[in-house]
């Protein structure tokens, strides 16, 4: 029993695997030149003769930019060596860096806020994120996809039958805006979806 308590506290280490085309999926990264690069999105082009094209949009993680191919079906790929760990947001820097600390062994680390840009709003204190590394590098920060926070400010709440399907914007306590019902006040905690940017409910529903 202690050897395996010992194994599954292990970080999620993913192992380079060869992929084809068929294989794509959104989020999934890739090493291409020695560099991580996650897919965005792909489409497939079914063609009247031969097999079918998929164009694919990649971001590089390490230097931000993105890069747009097209593949023919069956071309191979290789799954980025990476690793994710837990870890607490700890507080930011004069230059926009952010700290994290490791939650297995408390050291902290410094992300640079290029890495962070994507979802820095959504960045809490105290929260606790996955950070992504690639060759001892961290190369992402991953939030969770639902996460509770409170509203910082808005427009006071609108009572009764009034409420129905009028919407409002309100600034949450991680700094992000986001678009809410017009029966929320100042001070609620809510439920939102960081991925879409939308709330879902209020925090105890």
């Amino acid at each position: 029993p202690a050897s395996h308590s010992i194994a599954s506290s292990r970080p999620a280490s993913q192992l380079a695997v060869a992929i084809d085309t068929s294989d794509i999926k959104n989020g999934l990264t890739v090493e291409i030149d020695g560099e991580p690069w996650k897919v965005l999105n792909f489409s497939i082009m079914k063609q009247a003769r031969g097999a079918a094209k998929t164009t694919i949009k990649f971001k590089n993680l390490k230097k931000g930019n993105t890069l747009e191919n097209t593949y023919r079906s069956g071309e191979k790929f290789e799954t980025a060596m990476i690793e994710k760990k837990p870890a607490q947001y700890t507080y930011p820097d004069e230059n926009d860096n952010l700290f994290f600390m490791d939650m297995e062994t408390f050291e902290e680390t410094m992300v640079e806020s290029k890495v962070v840009e994507d979802v820095e709003k959504w960045i809490d204190e105290g929260m606790e994120v996955n950070l992504v590394y690639f060759k001892g590098e961290v190369i992402e920060v991953v939030v969770p996809q639902t996460m509770s926070y409170t509203i910082a400010e808005t427009e006071p709440g609108i009572k009764g039958n009034t409420a129905q399907g009028v919407t409002k914007p309100a600034i949450l306590s991680c700094g992000a805006t986001i678009t809410v019902p017009g029966y929320l006040s100042e001070g609620e905690a809510i439920k939102v979806d960081t991925n879409k940017g939308e709330f879902l409910s209020r925090d105890n529903e």
